[in-house]
């Protein structure tokens, strides 16, 4: 991990160019509980609707009460077209009551708290800890797991097993910062397939493992 301060030094130079994750832009301008129903709505969805349906949602609610007030139909409809739109608003409604009930509406800072809430796993408990609240954590995507891995930073199989190797290995200065990093480099340029390999800047640092064709 000796090369990380320059790849990070590197990712933010780059990324400049970039627009940054729409959780990120949430939590700019809002607090723990946009954080929270943002990612919920992010997952299994691409950026710029993820965005345009946390606006219309927190348009009608902008806290638990108010959204525990919402019909399921009304959270459906401010929400489509965001994967599985019909179960998130459930959940939606589902975390809102529990908020209310054992937690007196106010979104826990901590990640086993945030756990225990239904649909609610490690990365966004991870991204509600650290852009919420300004909390060490390391958000885990498959983003953040796939480039780790192809620089060679880890070893692992899955988002899970990253983010604990990335708590041993990654030094704490990097923790907040590091999925906003990654994220946007792998929207952008590191994707899944065939990245882009003659314009990354991080090049001489990555081990490139498994990648099998680039541009």
């Amino acid at each position: 991990m000796d090369k990380i301060d320059d790849i990070v030094s590197v990712l933010k130079r780059e990324n400049k160019k970039y627009i940054v994750p729409i959780v990120t832009i949430v939590s700019m301008t809002k607090g723990p509980f946009a954080v929270l129903i943002s990612c919920l709505l992010s997952l299994r969805t691409k950026d710029k609707v993820t965005g345009e349906a946390s606006n219309r949602l927190f348009k009608l609610a902008d806290n638990p009460e108010k959204m525990l007030d919402l019909s399921t139909e009304s959270i459906e409809k401010a929400i489509y077209p965001v994967g599985f739109y019909k179960t998130k608003s459930k959940r939606i409604k589902e975390i809102c009551k529990t908020l209310l009930d054992d937690y007196d509406g106010v979104v826990p800072d901590e990640i086993d708290e945030l756990l225990k809430l239904n649909g609610v796993g490690r990365k966004t408990a991870n991204l509600t800890v650290t852009l919420g609240y300004g909390k060490m954590g390391i958000c885990v995507d498959t983003h953040v797991h796939r480039i780790s891995n192809r620089l060679g930073l880890v070893t692992t199989k899955t988002p899970e097993q990253t983010e604990f190797a990335l708590r041993k290995t990654l030094p704490q200065k990097h923790w907040l910062i590091y999925n906003d990093l990654l994220v946007t480099y792998g929207q952008n340029l590191c994707v899944p397939i065939s990245p882009w390999c003659s314009k990354c800047k991080i090049f001489k640092y990555c081990k490139r493992v498994d990648v099998k064709k680039s541009r």
